[in-house]
């Protein structure tokens, strides 16, 4: 059976092409807000993804926009812990640790990797589950 690969709306297409390639699925994941997909709140033991792909805004979302349907990064953290989804958030190094300050208590199957190790970081994971 292939691996899953879940993305929030934007990720990088030759990203994902580069997944396809190498033997895996991709699936769109919705924040709750953008409805690009699968929202990540419904994710489940039945539809889990193996690995979750996205941008640090499409998980660090306005207090208010979780009344409009959105998630909070926290949700999405609950998420990946509850059913061990590796999350990597693409972002440069050089903004790396204003990426991380952005959030409390980053669960360990959060990385935040720079674009241009993403597929070989992505990869990895997959081989390895």
């Amino acid at each position: 059976m292939r691996k899953i690969v879940g993305y929030f709306d934007g990720t990088d297409s030759t990203l994902l092409t580069g997944l396809v390639c190498a033997g895996y699925d991709t699936v769109p994941i919705s924040n709750g807000f953008d409805n690009h997909g699968m929202h990540v709140r419904i994710i489940n033991n039945e539809n889990k993804v193996d690995l979750l792909i996205g941008y640090v805004h499409k998980i660090f979302a306005p207090e208010d926009s979780v009344q409009a349907g959105g998630v909070t990064y926290e949700d999405i953290f609950h998420v990946c812990r509850t059913f061990d989804i590796p999350l990597l958030l693409e972002v440069g190094a050089d903004r790396q640790e204003a990426a991380r300050n952005l959030f409390n208590e980053i669960p360990d199957v959060v990385e935040f990797v720079d674009p241009g190790e993403i597929l070989e970081k992505a990869q990895a994971i997959l081989e390895a589950r």
